[in-house]
């Protein structure tokens, strides 16, 4: 199945529990790379890159288009936690963090997550 066909199923599951609840909960198995009170980072289970990582919000926040004032500090701390994982991974040419937001943006899980992608030079425009 396909990024834009998984995306198109997830649709249904909006407001479920994901799998990266259960990940968080520690209900599935997960190659957690790094976590805090506030985040975890693992793994990505499809690989599109030789270093591909999430990392996810302990706050199950849907989808980008639903993120409030309030989470302007968690966000931060996504990003900070994406480069310090990235660090760990030695990833020092460079890597790339996509957000994906909705159908059309591919997402496949209805839960906000950051994909840390690196470790081969990456094509541009992406997608």
């Amino acid at each position: 199945m396909d990024e834009l066909s998984r995306a198109q199923k997830a649709i249904k599951d909006i407001g479920k529990p994901t799998r990266f609840i259960q990940i968080i909960k520690k209900e599935l198995p997960a190659d957690i790379l790094y976590e805090d009170d506030h985040c975890i980072a693992f793994r990505d289970i499809n690989p599109q890159a030789p270093s591909h990582f999430l990392v996810v919000p302990r706050k199950p926040i849907s989808m980008l288009d639903n993120i409030q004032e309030e989470d302007s500090k968690l966000l931060g701390h996504l990003l900070i936690t994406a480069k310090k994982v990235a660090v760990q991974e030695n990833l020092t040419s460079g890597y790339r963090l996509v957000i994906n937001n909705g159908e059309q943006g591919c997402q496949s899980v209805y839960h906000l997550h950051i994909n840390v992608l690196g470790g081969r030079d990456l094509e541009w425009p992406p997608g």
